[in-house]
């Protein structure tokens, strides 16, 4: 396929001169939410993520095939039995305050500041025991076993580098670079003006020679998703992350001939939309219920009907996006669209003892909706709608961002609450902190919030950590897939394409399988 589409791409240069890039101008891109942080090394909110890859490097880069590609890190070597990695560091490279940049960097970063407070810290870094720094350009990770999604995990999304000489000594959460960060990315923080923007400027000492291309890069923070497609329509905005706009209305806008849908660049991602359980609350402490409600909802209707046919339904927690490297399975898993779904769910109420009341229903709950946007809310009627006829009464409860991760993710106080999750090129870096139990953890926020302990699943997840083979891996995330669906502690509803929508005049906006969500210093505007 790549063959062919390299063919392509020859045969066009051949009859016409592809455009060179142009230097200067400003990006302008519509979010939401707003950011609570734009340091990503201590959040892995989509957002923070989406501001944070333009301002901080990884070690590594990946192609569209997933393999690893220099970033701050030149070359690597890895020791035959696998549990030591030197990385030989770029040369030349400043902070954004003109400090140089230094393996002593690296050295906090990873073990200071991302193993402890990133989301996804310790399934990246989980068995790095220490980490040398013999000279200044060279860092030595010492591993406890060999480690193989270790060499996945090392992008600027996952584990961004930052600067030692500004963190240490601090608190980190409340250092007041969080929001005024300085890191070794294309672009540099400017400005940002609450509920309205955030301005990031063009870094004239990036270490990549003539990049990036553009000047500025502008966030813009719209409350309604009308406004926002209007501004797409108008020109006044460049590019729209998925979720900002209405999927209907952005099924209208690519038939426009100005405006296009950018797919692609989440395979690095492998994004699955869901519902977290409260499996430590009633009525959620019961398998039985849990697996009602996964059977009351209607994935394909989801799917149609709400998200306009971006995505496709969810199997379980590891997607089909990694299905390349085996780890995925759709093969003896317990499957909730079924045509007896509704009579399923109600027995099994029943069978938990839920009987319905004079007025219909059995239970009552709370669902705390993602503050992700107005699709959010559109599903989250149709939940209540969905549950109501199997007798769970909902209460919709819509928070602000920073309420709805206090209470939810740090506070546990919830039943059931929506929301997405990036599992990554590997489920042991993204997959595994939904339902590992070493994850329960309220200072950190996006991690296990459903509490879900399974002595049998985290077994397995830990097996799968330290196996060297990838089929036997693979085996054990077809398990882990298997149990995980059949004992719900959450639901998964869609495996997400994390579409954008763009100007035509925006060119190479995909240029890496992270997508908006990668560093965009190859990203220009035709003037």
């Amino acid at each position: 396929m790549r063959a062919l589409a390299l063919a392509s791409v020859v045969s066009v240069a051949a009859g016409a001169v592809m455009a060179a890039p142009q230097g200067g101008g400003t990006l302008v891109v519509t979010t939401t939410p707003e950011p609570a942080i734009i340091t990503n090394a201590l959040s892995s909110a989509p957002t923070t993520a989406e501001l944070a890859t333009k301002i901080f490097d990884g070690l590594l880069e990946y192609d569209f095939d997933l393999n690893p590609k220099p970033s701050l890190a030149e070359s690597w070597e890895i020791s035959p039995d696998g549990k030591t990695i030197t990385f030989k560091l770029r040369q030349g490279v400043v902070w954004h305050d003109g400090k140089p940049f230094t393996s002593a960097d690296v050295q906090f970063s990873l073990m200071k500041v991302v193993k402890e407070y990133h989301p996804r810290g310790k399934g990246n870094l989980g068995p790095v025991t220490s980490i040398d720094a013999p000279d200044a350009h060279t860092v030595v990770l010492n591993l406890a076993h060999p480690y193989a999604p270790l060499m996945k995990g090392l992008s600027s999304l996952e584990t961004p580098i930052v600067p030692k000489h500004v963190y240490e000594g601090t608190d980190f959460r409340n250092n007041p670079a969080v929001n005024n960060p300085i890191g070794t990315g294309p672009f540099k923080f400017a400005k940002w003006e609450k509920g309205n923007f955030i301005e990031l400027q063009r870094n004239e000492k990036y270490w990549r020679e003539g990049k990036p291309y553009l000047d500025r890069l502008i966030f813009r923070f719209i409350a309604d998703s009308s406004t926002r497609a209007a501004g797409v329509e108008r020109g006044e905005i460049d590019v729209a992350t998925f979720g900002t706009i209405n999927p209907v209305e952005m099924r209208r806008l690519e038939e426009l001939p100005n405006i296009s849908i950018a797919k692609g660049g989440y395979e690095a991602i492998a994004p699955v939309m869901m519902l977290e359980l409260n499996t430590k609350r009633a009525p959620f402490d019961d398998k039985r219920v849990r697996q009602a409600v996964a059977y009351a909802l209607d994935r394909n209707f989801i799917t149609k009907n709400i998200w306009y046919g971006f995505g496709k339904p969810a199997v379980g927690p590891i997607s089909s996006f990694v299905k390349g490297s085996g780890a995925f399975t759709d093969q003896g898993i317990l499957k909730f669209d079924v045509k007896d779904r509704l009579d399923i769910a109600n027995r099994l109420l029943d069978e938990a003892g839920l009987k319905r009341g004079a007025n219909g229903m059995r239970t009552k709950i709370v669902h705390d909706v993602a503050p992700f946007g107005e699709d959010w809310r559109r599903m989250g009627e149709y939940i209540k709608q969905a549950l109501a006829r199997v007798g769970i009464e909902v209460e919709l409860r819509n928070r602000d961002y920073p309420t709805f991760v206090r209470e939810v993710h740090n506070k546990y106080d919830f039943d059931m609450t929506s929301t997405w999750s990036i599992g990554m090129a590997d489920p042991t870096l993204g997959v595994q902190r939904q339902t590992w139990s070493k994850n329960i953890n309220p200072e950190v926020p996006f991690g296990n919030v459903s509490q879900y302990s399974n002595p049998e699943v985290d077994k397995l997840w830990e097996t799968a950590q330290t196996e060297k083979d990838q089929a036997k891996r693979s085996q054990y995330f077809h398990k882990l897939q298997e149990l995980l669906v059949a004992d719900s502690p959450v639901i998964w509803l869609m495996e997400m394409d994390l579409v954008a929508v763009q100007n035509d005049k925006v060119q190479d906006l995909i240029t890496s399988p992270l997508g908006v969500r990668g560093g965009l210093y190859d990203t220009w505007v035709k003037q």
